[in-house]
Parts: C-alpha cells; structure tokens; sequence
C-alpha cells in the first residue's frame, strides 16, 4: 500500500500531535490547578464524539447486520488503540453474556502487549494482515481498525486484507481525513484536539476511542435484543451477585415482587428473558421460550 512510505515525517501536521495551549506552564500548577485543565480539556471529549453519531450509527447498522448473518466483530490495534479494542472485546461477554467469540480484540505484539509495551510491532502492516488472519477474520466478519493517529501501518494492512476478503470494515481515529478513514468503509473520527500533555495520545485520544466503542458495541448489543428497556436482560445469574441482580432485573420489568421474581427465575429455566415474557404474556416456559426465539430474542418484539 503506497501511503505506508508517504507518513515519516509527517506526525507534527496532526492534530493529536500539537500542543495544547491552554496546558502550557502546567508543570508549574498546583495539584488541583493540573487536574482542573485535564478536566477542562476532557469536558470537551463528548462534543467531538457526538458530532459522530451519524457514522458511529451506520457502522452499528453494519456490524449488526453482519452478526445476524453470522459474522462477528473484529477489533485491531496498536499500543493504546489496541488495548481499548481488547478491553471493550473482553467486557462484552460477561456484561451481555454473548459468546466468546462473537467480539474479538487483537493488539499489536499479541497478549503481552497488553501490559507491556511494544510499539516496533505497529509498523508492519503484514503483522496486522497475518494478526488478522490467524485469529479466522472471515468475509462474513467486520473489522473496526483503531488508531489514534489514523495512520498505523499495523492497522492499515489488517483493513487492506479485510477489504481484499470482502469484508466490512469500520476506522476509528482522532485526526481528520485520515489515511484509515480513507481505506475503510465506514469511518469514524471523533477529533477530540490536542493533548493535555503533547507526546502521546493515551489520554484524550484514548477517552475519545474508548466512548466510541462503548457506543458502537453497547448499541449493538441493545439493537440485537440483549437488553429490555434500559435493563441488562441476558443475565446468568451463575454467583450471589448475578441471582440478586437477575431476581431484581425480573422484578423491574415484570413488575412483580423480588420473591415472585424468584419463583419466575426458576420456573423459567434460570432465564430472566424467559422469566420476564412468561410473566407479562401469563404463560408457560415452553411458550415463552417459543415466542422470543420466533423474536430473535427480543423481548419487545416478543410482546407484541
């Protein structure tokens, strides 16, 4: 790919990369005075975020519409990128008790970049074709390539091989125009401005990225029925914890007593989807369970 021999030298034209005036003289701030311009600056991190919405909802659309089909979604990065990729791939199963599977983080260097760094790595962009590949990234998948910079050439070679396999494949970044947002299909780049401390893009890059992956993967998951109103409703309620919250989710939605929501919890197979239908329709578990299948799962569109 031609652009990997065109980006040396050219950081300073970023804008993760400039100064941030208003933090200039901040080594010479109190502790409370370096923390208020950290948080003045972060308080403009939503704003740069939510001027995406309109391309973080398309590429929800896609990735919703890919796992329906029986794709999955790809996370790929480098150094902090990668890192947040892995960690939004990793809450997804406990949090919407989805498979394993269905998101997958891959950084830069393999796992044990995760606590240590290893930035060589992220400039072969074959490391990232290779990375891709061995992790089974099929044409049915979608790949979300994260790079603050937007031009990491571990990131770029994994959507170049994505794209040439036939697959979708979504960009996050924090500069404008960048060579990522060019290559990918559905680009998204929360320009958040330049760090409170120049030389690295950990932290308001980094809390840009991390809003819109909470975005994309929590909104997927709503758009594919794991949650009921504002409810987490894919509970297993496996520890002491989990049982109280499911008993309490049950509770909520179905408008019943914390002891009836525990006899529906039971009845119901140990399913708080299946609990909260069984109750609402005044039926059994054989009929609930028919219906949220027929619905995808979803309890709404059960109740109908």
């Amino acid at each position: 790919m031609e652009i990997f021999g065109k980006m040396s030298g050219s950081l300073n034209r970023l804008t993760t990369e400039q100064r941030y005036l208003e933090s200039e003289g901040i080594d010479r701030l109190p502790t409370e005075g370096i923390l208020a311009v950290m948080n003045a600056a972060d308080a403009q991190i939503a704003g740069a975020v939510a001027r995406e919405i309109p391309r973080i909802a398309s590429a929800v659309d896609a990735i919703v519409a890919a796992i329906q089909a029986g794709g999955r979604l790809f996370y790929l990065g480098a150094g902090t990128s990668g890192r947040l990729g892995v960690l939004d791939a990793s809450e997804c199963p406990p949090t919407f008790q989805v498979p394993p599977d269905m998101v997958t983080g891959i950084i830069a260097g393999g796992p044990a970049a995760l606590t240590k760094a290893t930035e060589a790595t992220e400039d072969d962009p074959a490391a990232g074709a290779r990375d891709l590949v061995s992790a089974g990234f099929g044409k049915k998948d979608v790949l979300v390539g994260i790079a603050a910079s937007g031009r990491t050439p571990y990131v770029l070679g994994a959507v170049a091989k994505a794209k040439e396999i036939g697959a979708v494949t979504c960009g996050i970044s924090c500069n404008p125009d960048s060579p990522l947002s060019r290559a990918v299909d559905f680009p998204i780049e929360p320009v958040a401005g330049p760090e409170v401390i120049a030389g690295s893009t950990r932290m308001r890059a980094g809390t840009a990225t991390k809003m819109v992956l909470n975005m994309v993967s929590t909104a997927a998951m709503i758009r594919l029925g794991y949650v009921y109103g504002n409810l987490m409703v894919n509970v297993q309620p496996t520890n002491g914890k989990l049982e109280d919250r499911a008993r309490r989710i049950i509770q909520e939605a179905a408008g019943v007593s914390y002891e009836r929501a525990a006899e529906l919890l039971d009845q119901a197979g140990r399913s708080v989807r299946t609990a909260i239908v069984m109750e609402k329709k005044k039926i059994d578990r054989a009929e609930a369970e028919r219906m949220l299948a027929a619905a995808g799962g979803r309890i709404s569109e059960a109740l109908k």
